[in-house]
C-alpha cells in the first residue's frame, strides 16, 4: 500500500469516527479494505447499543464477515482511528486481518504495541502487519476533543447540582 492509499482510507475512517461522536459515542471509526474496496464500517456503538463489544473494529468486523459470508478476512486490510485494544486485536488476529493501520496511539490499553503487541505477537498462530500514525495528529485531536468536552460537560452537572443545595 502507498502512503497515499492509507490516508485516503484514514479520511474514510475519520467520517465515521465523527459519526459516532455525532452519537455520543468515544469516535473511533474503522474501515476494512480488500483490493481496494471497503468491504465494512464500523464506528463506536458500545454506549447506545449497551454492548461493552461495540467498538468500531468488532462491528465492523461483523459486516465484513456478512459480507463475505465468511469469518475468515483473509488478505484484508484494517484502517482505524484508534489502537485497537486488546478484545479488538484478537478479533483481528481470530479473523486473519493481514495488516492494520491506525492513527492514534492508545498509551493505556493499546495492543498494537503501546501496551500489548497482540496483533503480531509470534506465540499466536496469525500475525498482522502495522502501520502506525497515519493521521495521527487528526486522530488524536478528534479523540481528546470529544473528552474534553465530555469532562466539561460533567463539571457543569456538577456545578449545577451543588447550586441546587
Amino acid at each position: 500500500m502507498t502512503q497515499d492509499t492509507d490516508v485516503y482510507w484514514m479520511k474514510k475512517a475519520l467520517e465515521l469516527a465523527h459519526k459516532a461522536q455525532e452519537q455520543g459515542e468515544v469516535p473511533v471509526g474503522a474501515v476494512l479494505v480488500s483490493q481496494g474496496q471497503a468491504i465494512a464500517t464500523g464506528y463506536n456503538q458500545s454506549i447506545s447499543n449497551h454492548d461493552p463489544c461495540g467498538h468500531a473494529e468488532i462491528i465492523c468486523l461483523r459486516a465484513a464477515g456478512a459480507a463475505v459470508n465468511n469469518y475468515r478476512l483473509l488478505d484484508t486490510t484494517l484502517y482505524v482511528t484508534l489502537e485497537p485494544c486488546p478484545m479488538c486485536a484478537s478479533a483481528l488476529v481470530h479473523a486473519r486481518v493481514s495488516r492494520v493501520v491506525f492513527g492514534a496511539f492508545d498509551p493505556k490499553a493499546g495492543a498494537g504495541g503501546s501496551v500489548f503487541q497482540l496483533l503480531a505477537d509470534p506465540c499466536l498462530n496469525h500475525q498482522i502487519e502495522i502501520t502506525s500514525g497515519v493521521l495521527e495528529i487528526e486522530c488524536r485531536e478528534q479523540l481528546q476533543a470529544f473528552f474534553k468536552q465530555r469532562r466539561a460537560v460533567k463539571k457543569q452537572q456538577k456545578l449545577d447540582q451543588a447550586a441546587k443545595k
